[in-house]
């Protein structure tokens, strides 16, 4: 038996530790890092290092962005009455990709899910109900993920919302409960935009 090489352990140690990677998966990544040119090498971590220092959320929807706010929120032409909610920055990309959404976004970051600590004080609700509270908002779209923490999300802020005369709907969705935005092609996510129905 081979004695482990403790920096190779720790790289697949923290290839390990992203989301849906497995040990083997991991070990695999690790060693084709290994196999990389020096520079080749290099530039994937600095890569890795620019990304976290130079990347941060917007501080109007909470999107990731590289200047001071993001690309949606500075441009004049998006229509501004109204806001998608999403749970995540993906969840932007996944809406962006079916070219047929103008308005903002409000990314939370997360769910409530008291079963996981998650408490509405830990999401970005506060700001959306100060953005909602303005008088050119018209409609507020709930676009959570078709979970039980994402509808409970949902109608938490729906409750919030309605006291200030806008409009609040939520997604009709065309894809099974319990699947991710990210994953939905352009076409079923195009028809639960237009299918929303008011909450």
């Amino acid at each position: 038996m081979s004695t482990p090489i403790p920096s190779l352990e720790n790289l697949i140690d923290h290839f390990a530790a992203l989301p849906g990677i497995g040990r083997k998966t991991a070990s695999r990544l690790a060693y084709y890092v290994l196999a990389m040119p020096e520079v080749e090498a290099k530039g994937f971590a600095e890569s890795i290092v620019m990304a976290h220092s130079m990347v941060h959320q917007c501080p109007i929807c909470h999107n990731l962005t590289d200047t001071e706010q993001c690309g949606i929120c500075k441009n004049e032409d998006r229509d501004n009455s109204v806001i998608c909610v999403v749970e995540s920055p993906q969840d932007v990309n996944a809406f962006e990709k079916t070219r047929e959404y103008k308005g903002l976004y409000h990314v939370l970051h997360g769910l409530i899910s008291p079963i996981d600590g998650i408490t509405p004080e830990q999401i970005h609700i506060k700001d959306l109900i100060i953005r909602a509270a303005d008088d050119v908002v018209e409609e507020v779209i709930m676009a959570t993920n078709p979970t039980v923490e994402g509808e409970s999300t949902a109608i938490y802020i729906s409750k919030l919302i309605k006291p200030l005369g806008v409009k609040v709907t939520r997604l009709a969705y065309g894809m099974p409960v319990g699947g991710n935005l990210e994953h939905a092609d352009e076409v079923t996510l195009y028809r639960a935009l237009t299918g929303r129905s008011e909450i």
